[in-house]
Order: C-alpha cells, then structure tokens, then sequence
C-alpha cells in the first residue's frame, strides 16, 4: 500500500464517484471525495482548500464530475483546480483539457478541424439560420452547448408548417442564445461508448435504445451491451480522443450508412457503461493509472 494522497471531485454519493474513492482507498490507505463546492480558493495565501484540507498538499486529484449538470459556472470551477496544478498537485486529467470539452461548441470545433466525421452541424444566433438548419437536414435535435446525458435536448422535425418549426426555433431560442444544431441521423437505434485510458483503447459498450425514444440514454431507458466493432472505427475513436489528451475519456461513436460518425469525447467518461457493458473495473484501472503516473513524479 502506498502513502500517496489522491483525492476524487465528484458528487459524493454517487456510484461512479463513490467507487473511484474505494478504489485510490484499497491501494493507498488515503480516501477523500468532494464536491466543488465546498471548495475554496484563497489566491492570498496560494491555498485551495475543502475540509481543512489543503488540496495543493495532495499527491493528485482526479476529477470524476465537476458538477450534477453543465453550465458556464462549471468552467469557473475548474479554474479553480489550476491553483493547486501551479503547486504541482497532477490533475486527472488537466484543467485546461477539461475545460475545453466542457463546452459543446468547443469540442465540436476541435473535433471539426481534426477532420473527424461527425453529423451535420449548425452553431447560430439567427433564428431564420435555424429554420433553415431544420429544413434543410430533414429534421435537426437542438442541444444546450452545457448539458450531458441529453438533458435540455429537443427534435424539431421539418414535416410540420414553417410558422410551427419557427416557434420551435425561437423556443428553444430563448434558453440557449447559441444555438447549437446538428442532422437527426437515421441511426439504427444504438451508439458505442468506445473507452481510453491514458490513450489506450479498453473496449466498446453499446447503448441500445429501448422504445421509441429518439436517443439511447440510460436516462430514457437505454440499455448497455457489449460490442465489438471493427479496428476502422477504432482508429478513429482513437483518433479523435487524441486530440484532446484525457487521462480517461469515452469516445460516443454511431454508425451511419456513410461509415461511422463521433458525436462527442466526453471529459470525463463513464465507469457504468464500461462495467455493465463489457465488464471492466475502469474505476480500478483509473486508480492504478493515477498512482503510477504520480509516482513517476
């Protein structure tokens, strides 16, 4: 058992959160799980502390949710992890990575210029855009630039009257000023979670949709399978995770008529999917992870 001291930002009480704890626990002896925040930043004294504890005197930190749901405060937190990566605490992975997949836009930007093929996508302000995005694609799902596991989502299909898709736009509109919208795709009712660890490839899980819901969230009723897809859509989840340099990440791949498609590199990736899908212990190899890369200092 080691001396290291490896805390875990996360939602206390959740499983995800909760079995990384136990896992840097088994392995060191040391267990320490927050939620940002209770997390303070003192740049007078050069402190970013929680339960009086000083995190900039930890060996690392590995954050495995930075908030319930996404928003633009989720990116001041991060921030604040920066402070103690100044004092040469390693975080998992680095603040600056993270912050620049927290935001759809900006993932999808990097993933744009990195030529990896995704759905066809519109980010705009202009409503008469918007409209046109809907007719344009056949249909379009509209997707808050901060939200995970599809939340704040809407399909606005274009086999309804113009003033009705127009309403719908602006609608949505109103909530998220940017709007980002991307082709409703014809998907064959699943998509792959194909897992990384510190860039190597683990395994693929499926989500298979369940009903008539137009996504496979395991919110909507989506179930995990595994899946076994060919070396190609490896390489290109590869590929496209490289681009980012996550520590742990999933890579949220479909297959198209066209070949296959990544809707996203999520920033922090999930333990469920790998453990009900395919049956790994990612918490447990995220944990070995973290340790060895502190270790070598």
């Amino acid at each position: 058992m080691s001396n290291l001291k490896i805390a875990v930002i996360g939602i206390p009480g959740k499983w995800s959160t909760e079995v990384l704890g136990d896992a840097l626990e088994q392995r060191t002896g040391y267990r320490l799980v927050l939620d940002m925040a209770e997390v303070t930043a003192d740049l007078a004294d050069g402190r970013l502390h929680a339960r009086g504890v000083d995190l900039t005197m930890l060996d690392g930190i590995i954050v495995k949710k930075i908030s319930q749901e996404y928003n633009p405060n989720t990116l001041d937190r991060i921030e604040l992890l920066r402070l103690a990566e100044n004092k040469g605490v390693r975080i998992f992975s680095h603040a600056e990575t993270i912050v620049r997949m927290i935001d759809r836009l900006s993932c999808t930007m990097t993933l744009h210029n990195g030529g990896i093929p995704m759905p066809g996508t519109i980010a705009t302000e202009d409503i008469e855009a918007g409209v046109d995005a809907v007719e344009r694609f056949g249909g379009a799902v509209f997707k808050p630039l901060f939200s995970t596991k599809a939340r704040g989502m809407c399909v606005i299909g274009a086999d309804q009257p113009e003033p009705a898709i127009r309403a719908a736009v602006g609608a949505f509109k109103s909530e998220n000023p940017m709007m980002y919208i991307q082709q409703r795709l014809d998907l064959p009712g699943r998509d792959y979670g194909m897992v990384f660890l510190g860039g190597d490839y683990l395994g693929t899980y499926a989500r298979v949709s369940q009903g008539d819901s137009w996504n496979t969230t395991i919110q909507d009723g989506g179930k995990y399978a595994p899946h076994d897809p060919p070396q190609s859509t490896i390489d290109l989840a590869s590929k496209a995770e490289r681009l980012f340099g996550m520590d742990f990440t999933t890579v949220d791949v479909a297959d198209t008529d066209e070949g296959p498609i990544v809707f996203e590199v999520s920033a922090f990736g999930g333990f469920k999917g790998a453990k009900e899908g395919i049956g790994i212990d990612a918490a447990g190899l995220y944990a070995d992870y973290a340790i060895n890369k502190v270790s070598k200092g």
